[in-house]
C-alpha cells in the first residue's frame, strides 16, 4: 500500500483460487447449452475482472462440462496418494535446489533466480517467442510461464525444462486469451 504520505508493506503468503462462468447465464462456449447472454452482457460481465488482475494469476484453467460416460468409465486415474507422492518429490526437489537460497519452492522465485534456475535451449527460446508474438503476455507473464514451466518439469521429474513443460506453461496462460482477447 502507498500513498503521498507513505509507503506501507504487509507480508502475506496465501494460495488465491478462483472460479467465475464466461458469462451471466453460465453456457457461453458450451458445445452441449446455447447462451443465452448477448454480447454486450458478456462483456460487461467479463469486464468485471481487469486484465491487471488476470496478469497477476498465475495459472487459468479453463473446465469443460464433464459427460456422463466419464464419470461412469472403469478408466483409472491417478489417486491421491500417486499425486500427493509426486507433490512432495516435487517439493523436494526445489528444497535442495534452494538450499543455498532464502526460498524453498518455485513460486518465490526472483528473476535473478528465473534466469540461473529455468534456462531454456534455442528450441525453448523459440517456443515462448512465438507464444509471446502471439498471445501478447507482459513481463510478469514471461516470468510466470518459466516458473510454472519449472515446476511441471519437477512434477515430471526432470532436471531441465523440456518443450512439453513450457507450452503446457503458455497454455496456463492463454485461456484469458480467449474471453478477454
Amino acid at each position: 500500500m502507498s500513498s503521498h504520505n507513505a509507503s506501507l508493506s504487509y507480508p502475506a503468503n496465501f494460495l488465491f483460487v478462483a472460479g467465475m462462468n464466461p458469462c451471466p447465464c453460465g453456457y457461453y462456449g458450451d458445445p452441449n447449452h446455447e447462451c443465452t447472454c448477448s454480447q454486450n452482457q458478456i462483456a460487461n460481465y467479463l469486464n468485471k475482472v481487469s486484465r491487471p488482475i488476470l496478469d497477476r494469476i498465475d495459472i487459468h484453467v479453463e473446465v469443460s462440462p464433464v459427460k456422463l460416460d466419464e464419470l461412469t468409465t472403469d478408466e483409472q486415474c491417478d489417486t491421491s496418494e500417486q499425486i500427493k507422492k509426486r507433490v512432495e518429490a516435487a517439493r523436494e526437489i526445489q528444497k535442495q535446489r534452494f538450499k543455498n537460497e532464502k526460498i524453498t519452492t518455485n513460486s518465490q522465485m526472483n528473476t535473478r533466480q528465473i534466469r540461473k534456475y529455468c534456462k531454456l535451449n534455442d528450441e525453448l527460446n523459440s517456443i515462448i517467442q512465438l507464444a509471446f508474438d502471439k498471445y501478447k503476455f507482459s513481463a510478469r507473464s514471461f516470468d510466470k510461464i518459466l516458473k510454472i514451466s519449472r515446476t511441471i518439469a519437477d512434477l515430471d521429474g526432470k532436471e531441465n525444462i523440456e518443450a512439453k513443460h513450457l507450452m503446457e506453461a503458455i497454455r496456463y496462460r492463454t485461456v484469458d486469451q480467449k474471453y478477454w482477447g
